[in-house]
């Protein structure tokens, strides 16, 4: 796990590149690559890759980077892990590809030798790289199926750049920060930026499961390989009518522990972040199944909850003794929180109203001399663990009918609202019939954190405006669902996968670890699982359920777990709010307007109060 970074000066007019603007960028990114950093520039001047290493697989001097292929034409920065690069390591080496590493970055370098850009159908695991070809002259950009790690870009026409963060970007000084409306539009609307967007008009996150090309004619559009919806799509073809008598629960098992496997793949020792929610449990319980002898597992819970049903470490605790764990409950107080907030903005990223959980966890599991964690992050976009499951479908089919009837939905809304309003009803109230008939809008009233009527009392018309043009909600919600399952519950899996666990929590999950020099495995998170979970559901026409993640493990989870309500992982923060001296907006003086609003949604709910989820 590492920050990487790039600067390729193609028009043929552009000057060479600046060092300094390419070493800076790289330093800016030093915490998500502690142990070392390399850099790589072309004889002419016009290409240059900088790279901060997190070691974890091959540890020596073999597998630093930026890394040059043996005959001298590729040349790779790489962030992430490759778990099947053994796999694949071999089948080169039967086409007589000879390695000089143990490293999954050599694997990249022969693979796209071998396949080019077809090559990142044969990758699993997370990634994020650029692959620059001195013969061709083209640079070429991929990032992982379910975008796990961030890859940000940008194109002045001249010069092509690109980094693991967005402030990494900017501190190379080359990159305007105009302000990007949709942007600030979607912060508002979903508590965080869906991608592309990012917070300024220059930057773009490349999407996830696409690749990218620049040449000497400047950048092509993303290329999308990889699409979640179209993987349950294909799932429900090619078992249609199938014989219903499988066992899902001994294949989801088997499925399970493979990916599991894939994801112990480490020369350093792994970790787990350990909840008292079944999606973490069933991961320790699956990681013993591996054969994984020592297990150190990490509980965060908060002073206040202590004796309460918000306390998470006492059935936590049991797991770990379930399983022989070597176990630690991590505490945190108002006093650290304090302490760490001007921290926890400085290396957020792009604003979010979530993260602080993840910030003190991968701390704690750092504490511990921990390099790598296991995360039960995806079981519940995966296993139908979300509300969304059930209301989204359920509206639709009651609202579908007034949908379809011209005007009714805004007039219902434009009456409605300050009656509602008035009433101390939840402002979504107001949107049902307008919104609720298809998926897309009962989506965005499901997540929704404002509605779009609502903004103009929080930004400026022209910005709103202007952002609701360019980022389109309704049609980026509906992408996510294209093409269309068959299977509610299918839709709604990849809806949730594809936007809130993309943009929010495996975006903060990056942020907050890569801070702390900690590298994040998510096995519910993994494209040959999802495929594998596509023809279970299809193949048996079983819904999604978390009873089938509860007893995957061959010993089993502790009753009182197996029995406790779903319950979403909470902070004190309102509460520690309540008792600062100062006002939100100025404790902690934030450095960009993006970390004051943060301040104002997350610290403040009597400042600004969002429209219930």
């Amino acid at each position: 796990m590492c920050g990487i970074n790039g600067i390729f000066a193609y028009h043929y007019a552009a000057n060479p590149i600046d060092r300094r603007e390419l070493l800076a960028t790289r330093d800016q990114m030093i915490a998500r690559g502690p142990d070392g950093a390399g850099r790589w520039l072309s004889e002419d001047g016009h290409v240059g890759f900088g790279h901060r290493r997190l070691s974890i697989i091959d540890l020596t001097e073999a597998g630093a980077q930026p890394m040059v292929s043996a005959e001298g034409d590729l040349v790779v920065t790489f962030n992430g892990e490759i778990y099947n690069y053994r796999e694949l390591r071999r089948s080169l080496e039967e086409r007589g590809r000879s390695f000089h590493s143990h490293s999954d970055t050599e694997v990249l370098l022969h693979l796209y030798a071998t396949k080019g850009a077809e090559m990142v159908k044969d990758l699993r695991g997370m990634f994020a790289f650029a692959i620059f070809d001195l013969k061709a002259q083209t640079l070429f950009l991929a990032r992982d199926p379910y975008g796990i790690k961030p890859l940000y870009y940008a194109d002045d026409g001249w010069t092509f750049r690109f980094a693991s963060q967005v402030k990494a970007l900017l501190a190379g000084g080359q990159i305007s920060r105009d302000p990007e409306p949709a942007g600030q539009v979607g912060f508002y609307l979903f508590g965080s930026i869906p991608e592309p967007f990012t917070t300024y008009r220059a930057i773009r996150s490349l999407p996830a499961g696409s690749t990218m090309v620049v040449d000497k004619i400047g950048a092509h559009e993303p290329v999308r390989y990889h699409s979640i919806a179209r993987d349950f799509c294909e799932a429900e073809t090619r078992y249609a009518g199938a014989d219903r008598t499988a066992d899902p629960a001994r294949q989801f098992r088997s499925a399970l522990l493979d990916s599991v496997r894939c994801h112990l793949v480490a020369d350093v020792p792994v970790g787990a972040f350990l909840s008292s929610g079944i999606d973490s449990s069933a991961l320790v319980g699956l990681m013993r199944d591996a054969g994984q002898q020592e297990i150190e597992t990490v509980t965060l819970t908060f002073e206040e909850f202590r004796g309460t049903d918000s306390d998470e470490a006492p059935l936590a605790a049991d797991v770990a003794r379930t399983y022989g764990a070597r176990h630690t409950i991590r505490v945190v107080g108002e006093r650290e929180f304090n302490q760490d907030l001007p921290r926890i903005l400085e290396a957020m990223d792009q604003p979010t109203i979530d993260g602080v959980n993840s910030w003190f966890v991968a701390k704690a599991a750092r504490e511990l001399g921990l390099k790598v964690a296991i995360s039960g992050l995806g079981g519940d976009e995966l296993f139908g663990g979300y509300p969304s499951f059930r209301d989204i479908p359920n509206w639709v089919k009651i609202f579908r009918p007034f949908s379809r009837i011209p005007f009714l939905g805004r007039a219902s809304r434009l009456v409605g609202s300050p009656i509602l309003n008035g009433l101390g009803a939840n402002p979504k109230s107001a949107g049902m019939l307008e919104f609720g008939g298809d998926y897309a809008g009962a989506y965005l009233l499901r997540r929704g954190l404002y509605m779009p009527w609502e903004l103009s009392k929080l930004l400026p018309r022209d910005v709103v405006v202007e952002g609701m043009r360019r980022l389109k909600p309704l049609a980026l919600i509906a992408r996510e669902e294209t093409p269309r399952p068959k299977s509610a519950a299918a839709r709604i899996s990849a809806l949730e996968s594809g936007l809130y666990m993309r943009n929010q929590l495996l975006r903060d999950t990056d942020w907050a670890s890569m801070a702390h020099g900690l590298e994040v495995r998510t096995p519910l998170v993994d494209s040959v699982l999802l495929q594998k979970a596509a023809e279970i559901y299809a193949a048996s026409g079983t819904n999604p359920t978390k009873s089938l993640l509860a007893d995957a493990p061959t010993q089993a989870l502790p009753d009182a777990l197996k029995r406790r309500p779903k319950t979403g992982f909470t902070t004190p923060v309102a509460r520690w709010q309540q008792n600062l001296r100062r006002p939100p907006l100025a404790q902690p003086r934030a450095k960009t307007p993006w970390a004051r609003t943060w301040a104002r949604l997350v610290m403040a709910p009597a400042e600004l109060s969002p429209a219930s989820a």
